[in-house]
C-alpha cells in the first residue's frame, strides 16, 4: 500500500511547472499559428468548411470564416510571447470547446465532413470522416490550454517583465 509521503514524492516537483506551462504555451501557439496561417492562405476553403458545418446563418459564413484565422493568429502571438496569456489561455478554452461542440454537432447530424481545422475543410468522404481523431486532437489541445490558463505562471514570457 501507497503512503501518502510516496504519492507525494511520485509527483512533478514544483519547480518543473512553470516550464511545463511554458512548454503547453509554445505548443498551443504554434498550433493556432498554424491553423491561421493554413487558412489565410485559402480562404475559399475556410468559407466551405464552415459552411459545411450548417450551423452558422449563410450572411456570417463568410465574416465567421475570414476572421476566424486572425483570431487564430492574435491567439499564437499573444501565447509564443507570452503577453495577456493567461486571458489568451482562457479564449483558446473557448474556442475549443465551440470547435468541439461544432464537430459533435456535425457528427450527430451524420453530416459527412473534413473539419478544415488546418485548412481544407468542406464535404468529405466517408473514409475521409475522423470525428474521433479531431475530438482527440482537440481534446489534446484543450488540456495544453487549460494547464497555461489554470497553471502555474510560465518562463520566458512577457507577462513576467509586465508584472501581470
Amino acid at each position: 500500500m501507497r503512503t501518502p509521503d510516496t504519492l507525494t514524492q511520485r509527483r512533478l516537483p514544483a519547480r518543473w511547472w512553470p516550464w511545463c506551462s511554458t512548454v503547453a504555451r509554445v505548443v498551443l501557439a504554434g498550433v493556432w499559428a498554424w491553423a491561421g496561417v493554413t487558412k489565410l492562405s485559402d480562404p475559399d476553403a475556410g468559407v466551405r468548411a464552415v459552411r459545411a458545418y450548417e450551423i452558422l446563418p449563410e450572411a456570417l459564413v463568410k465574416p465567421f470564416a475570414w476572421g476566424l484565422p486572425f483570431v487564430e493568429l492574435v491567439l499564437a502571438a499573444l501565447l509564443l510571447v507570452g503577453l495577456a496569456t493567461r486571458p489568451a489561455a482562457w479564449a483558446s478554452v473557448v474556442l475549443l470547446g465551440v470547435f468541439m461542440a461544432g464537430t459533435v454537432a456535425a457528427w450527430s447530424r451524420g453530416l459527412q465532413i473534413d473539419c478544415g481545422c488546418f485548412g481544407g475543410g468542406g464535404q468529405a468522404s466517408a473514409d475521409g470522416v475522423r470525428y474521433l481523431r479531431d475530438l482527440g486532437r482537440d481534446g489534446l489541445f484543450l488540456t495544453l490550454a487549460l494547464l497555461v490558463a489554470a497553471g502555474a505562471p510560465s518562463r520566458l514570457a512577457l507577462d513576467n517583465i509586465a508584472g501581470t
